[in-house]
This record gives structure tokens, sequence and C-alpha cells, in this order.
């Protein structure tokens, strides 16, 4: 069998964005592909029907779209060349496009005056559009062509410089953001009128459409959005806004409709902080009261981590049964349902990632984007109650056939006073009487999870003749708040699992060469490399990527920077002894220690985790003669392996194992 390639990831299909018609017979979903010159991705439309997928467009730039009938989608594309200058020119406005499905080609039959993500259906004709405004101009939509074109003339002339009086005033895989809104529009399709809804100094966090009023939430956008979230609602008799809640106590992730009831997934953060995982609540949107429905006992959403996906899978779904969702239980992504008497039952229960997901109670079907070890992305259609799904799509099938793909090892073992799981991939041509080299892979978050997924980079190392471990230490997502809150407490208890689980790993899998054992991670992962390197020399290099080395000057840059930190690290800089302690926990601080020959990775747009950090902490072993190499990705951001351009991510790739090749 052939070994996993560097560049098959220009050959993976990724899938995302499914969704059913109204009767539940027909659903559609984007397929992302790697361009020919590897400089960006195509997306396209497809359509599942009668237990078949069949491709909807081909212009490659199709991606958002809504259900206007069970026949037909909204689209929101520019196929005109007029629309694509306007779109360069960063004029904002939207064109829709009416595609049916039953054949013919898209016609253009509206535009709405701002940017827009999504939309849905209310009642009538009238749909609830989610987009961007700007508070310079937030009633945009509303200007004349001539006042429309004096304001795109004076965005054009202000493209060279930037004006900040927020924070954040930029955003990972946004750029610059100050005085960027999320808002909340209606838009009628007889009548072509649009209407918003929200306050322009508000971004809307998410809504929920009843049937008399929407409910939408949302925080300052002036400011460094806190913990908590102001609870809206827009009343369709009288077309007024009232606050329902606003007394700083929960922060609000999402919404559903149950048995016509609304239900908010709120948490206060009292216990755990920021990552602290939300409950149900019954939430009476004429009193603002709410009422426990369900505690929860692990996070919902899926934090599977793998680098074979693109765009983003739906995490919670309205039913008349109950309420559907994705979980992160223990190292999978798994689907639920809650119902009214606070009952959780499993309806995809699973080894891998529920990736995204819709359901129809019409047809007693759920539709899923799933991903396991062995396999990438594929379609699959089970039934609500349970039982076996079938496969109905192979767009990955020829990428990995008769191609090499180390199935993981797992086992758990105790440290720090948990059960920490961790897995073991074996290296292609394994021969139990050889001796190999190895890579340790650390996560991001810290509050995700490995699990038994497709990974492409530890496959291609697997693929050349290395063994790669990973594992979920304290901090990680999938086991409760307890074992995920390690606020103040960044190198120490996770530090200590990743050592015992490299000790165990060695003793288990006496093949690895305990000499050649390499190191690497992203983000917290990258942290955590930066950690590992100041405090023992047990690895034969590091790879560093996309890091943070120094919490005190990470405050004033990162997108999330002061509310991370202050959270995450329990520290004020202003204050002197915990100024102490955010330097007791950076990186940076145990440069004079470092020994170990160190890869930086970074973009040079990454927000989140900014180029200075890896800067910072290079500079600082290059001039302590610390072999030392950084490769600087321009016009890439966080998430450069996960969503970078094609050959940005095969370059990185190349990076990192020719930095291991040369030093194992």
């Amino acid at each position: 069998m052939k070994p996993v390639a560097i560049d098959d990831i220009k050959k993976y299909s990724f899938l995302s964005g499914v969704s059913y018609s109204q009767d539940g017979k027909t659903a559609v979903f984007v397929v992302k592909k790697a361009q020919k010159d590897g400089r960006g991705y195509t997306s396209d439309l497809y359509m599942y029907r009668s237990g078949e997928v069949r491709r909807l467009t081909s212009g490659g730039k199709e991606g958002a779209f809504a259900w206007k009938n069970d026949n037909e989608l909204f689209v929101f594309t520019s196929r005109e060349e007029e629309d694509k200058k306007r779109t360069e020119g960063r004029e904002a406005f939207t064109p829709l496009y009416t595609l049916r499905l039953d054949g013919g080609e898209a016609e253009k039959t509206a535009e709405l005056p701002f940017r827009a993500n999504s939309m849905e259906l209310w009642h009538d004709s009238v749909y609830a559009v989610s987009g961007s405004i700007s508070k310079e101009c937030p009633d945009y939509y509303r200007l004349s062509d001539d006042d429309r074109k004096t304001e795109n003339d004076r965005i054009r002339n202000d493209a060279d410089y930037e004006i900040c009086d927020e924070v954040p005033f930029w955003f990972n895989g946004a750029g610059f953001i100050n005085g960027n809104r999320s808002a909340l529009f209606l838009y009628n399709e007889e009548d072509g009128s649009v209407e918003r809804i929200n306050d322009p100094d508000y971004s809307v966090g998410g809504y929920e459409l009843m049937e008399d009023r929407i409910i939408y939430w949302g925080n300052k956008g002036s400011r460094m959005s806190d913990l908590f979230s102001t609870v809206f609602s827009y009343s369709r008799k009288d077309g007024k806004t009232t606050v329902i809640r606003d007394d700083s106590t929960y922060s609000v992730s999402g919404s559903a409709l149950l048995d016509g009831r609304l239900v908010l997934l709120m948490s206060d953060g009292k216990r755990h902080g920021m990552n602290q995982d939300p409950d149900f609540y019954w939430f009476d949107p004429d009193t603002g009261k709410e009422e426990l429905l369900y505690k929860t006992d692990t996070s919902v959403g899926n934090s599977t981590g793998s680098d074979c996906r693109l765009g983003h899978g739906r995490s919670i779904k309205n039913g008349n049964r109950g309420i559907y969702f994705t979980e992160t239980r223990r190292n999978s992504g798994v689907l639920c349902c809650l119902t009214a008497d606070g009952e959780k039952k499993t309806v995809i229960d699973m080894k891998g990632s529920v990736d995204d997901f819709d359901i129809s109670e019409e047809t007693g079907s759920v539709i899923s984007v799933r991903i396991t070890a062995g396999e990438l992305q594929e379609l699959f259609v089970s039934k609500l109650e349970g039982g076996e799904a079938e496969k109905v799509s192979d767009f990955n099938g020829e990428a990995l056939r008769d191609t090499y793909v180390a199935l993981p090892e797992k086992f758990t073992f105790d440290s720090e006073g948990w059960d920490i799981d961790g897995w073991v991939l074996k290296p292609i041509g394994y021969d139990p009487e050889k001796r190999y080299p190895a890579v340790l892979d650390i996560h991001g978050g810290p509050k995700t999870v490995y699990g038994e997924i497709f990974f492409h980079e530890m496959q291609y190392w697997a693929g050349l003749g290395y063994f790669v471990f990973f594992c979920n230490p304290i901090g990680s997502d999938g086991r409760g708040d307890e074992f995920a809150d390690i606020r103040g407490k960044y190198g120490t208890c996770e530090f200590k699992n990743i050592m015992d689980f490299t000790d165990e790993v060695l003793k288990r899998y006496p093949q690895i060469d305990e000499n050649r054992v390499c190191v690497t991670g992203g983000s917290y992962g990258g942290f955590m490399t930066n950690w590992i390197v100041g405090h023992t020399d047990r690895y034969c290099c590091a790879a560093t990527q996309r890091s943070i080395s120094n919490w005190i000057s990470f405050e004033g840059v990162s997108d999330i920077g002061p509310m991370f930190t202050r959270d995450q690290q329990c520290a004020d800089l202003f204050s002197k002894p915990d100024l102490e302690k955010l330097w007791w926990h950076s990186p940076l601080k145990y440069a004079d220690d470092v020994k170990t020959p160190t890869l930086f990775i970074h973009s040079d747009q990454d927000y989140r985790c900014p180029f200075e950090q890896g800067i910072q902490f290079f500079t600082a072993l290059k001039t302590r003669d610390v072999e030392c190499r950084m490769a600087v990705f321009h016009g890439e951001n966080h998430e450069l392996s996960r969503g970078g351009m094609p050959e940005h991510r095969v370059r990185r790739l190349k990076e990192i194992t020719d930095w291991f090749n040369s030093h194992t």
C-alpha cells in the first residue's frame, strides 16, 4: 500500500452546511475542494434526493444558501461581472439567486443592501436575515443610490488606514473589525423591503423565530465582550424591540424551541469561567425568568480536532420530539436529543465525529456528515429512532484507495488523579524488530479533544515511518467542567500528564527510539510546546505553531486577549503579584533553559495568537545560540493548518517534516 502523500490534502473533499427541505425529501450541502493552482478552494452545492447525490452548481463560488420552498433555493453569490466588481470595490450588498432543484440555471431575483450571512423564513414572505453593518453607517441599507455611492467612495478612500477606538479592533480571519456589528434584518420578498431590528451598538449572537416575536441576544459592540448577554424581543404585532433581560447574569450561547416554548443555552461562568459548559433553561420571553431544564454533564457542540474539515457544522436544531444537538463526549462528537421532560437520549453514538447534521421529523430521518479514524468526511442517512446508518456519498473514497491509514491504538493511564486517554499510530510497514522515530502531537484549545478521527498530518508522518502519539490531558473537553478547568494552572498538571504519557508510550512501544522523539502542537499546543522546551530536554526537536509565549503581551494584542488572559490565568496585568504570576506561566521566562532545536511556524495575520508571540520566543532562543528557525506565512491567519491555502498547508507540513527529519 502507498503512504499518505504530503499533497493529498489537495485531493480531499470537505462537506458542510447540510440542510433538509421542509418536507424532508431533499437535502442540500456544500462541497469544497482545493483549486488546481493551490491558491484557494472551490465551493459548490450538491443535493441528496431519492437515494442519489447530484451536483447543483459548478461555478466554484456557491456556499451560502437558504430554502425558499421544497424545490427552490436562495443562493448567495456574485455571478455577474458587474457584481464581482462591486464586491471587489467593498460595496455592501448581497445578490440573491433563485435555483430550482429540478433543473435550469440560477437566476438573480433580488439584492440585499447589506452583506448577508444566512436567512430563514419567518412567516408568509418575510425572512429573518443575519448580516453585517458598520457603526459608521448603520443605516446604509436605507440610503439612496447617490448616497450609497458617496459612502462607498468614502470606504475606498479610507482603505489604506484604520481607526481603532474599540477592543477588539481586529479578529482572526476577519481582519480589522473596529465598528463592525452583526445585525438582524427582516426581508420581505414580496415588496423587497428591508428592516434592521437590532440596536446598531449591539452585535447579534443568535436568534430564535417564534410565532409572534423574534428573540435575539448579543453584546455591546463597542467594548470587549464579557461573559454576559442582553436578551431582546422583537414584536411581530407592533414592530417594537424591547430588552427582556440585561442583568449581567448569563452568557447565552444557543437557543431552541420545544413544545412551542423557548429554551436558551446559558452559563453564568461562576464556577469555571468563560469555558464553563452551558445548561439548558426554559426561558419566559414575557418575564425574562429562567427555569433549569437540563444540567449538562459535558459540552454542547463538537470540539473534536481534525485538519480535514472546511466550513461550519450545525450544533443545534429544533424538533417536535426534542432538541437535537451535537455533544463532545469524551473523545467523540455524537448527536443527542433532549426531550421536554429533561431526558437526554443519544441519536448517533460513534467513534469519530458527527461534523454536521440535520433532522426531518416528517420522514423520521437524520442526515449527517461524519469522519472516522479510517475514513474522510462522507454523507450518511439514518433513522431518528436509531439503527444502522447508510453511507450515501463517496467523495473521498478514491483519495484513500490503496493507501496505508494507521488506525489509532488507544490506551488509558493514570496521571495527576485522572485516567487519561491516549493513542498511538504505528508507522507504515511496522516491524517490531526495528527502531523508529516518533512525534508527540499536542492539541489546541485547551478545551478541545483528540479522538479517533483522520488527521492528515499524523497520517503523513506515519507514512514516512514515524510513530505518532497524542492524548487528551487535563484541560481537554468532553469530560465535564472539572476536568476542563485549568484556570491559573497552565504548564502544571497538564504538563505532567503529557510527560507521563510520553513515559507510558515509550514503555508500551519499545520500538520507539527515545532519542528520536519530536514534539509539536498549535495554539494552546504551541504554548505547551514552548513550555516543554523550557522545562525538559527529552525531545530531540520541537515545532511550535501559532503559539503563545508571553501572557503579559498577549493580553494587549490578541483578539481575545483581555478576556481570555484574565479568565484563564486568573491574573490582572496591572496587579504586581498577578504580573509575576503571568510571567511565571509564560514560556519566555524560561528561554535561558532551552536547549531543544525549535522550529517556529506563524502567520502574519494571526490575530488569535499574534505573530509577535512567535517573534519574541524565536528572538530569545536565537540570541542564546539555540538552534532555531522561523517560517512565516503571509496572508494566513490562525487557521493555517486547517483552512489555509492548500499550497501553504503543504509548505507548512514540509517545513515541520524537514525539521523532524533533520533531527532524527
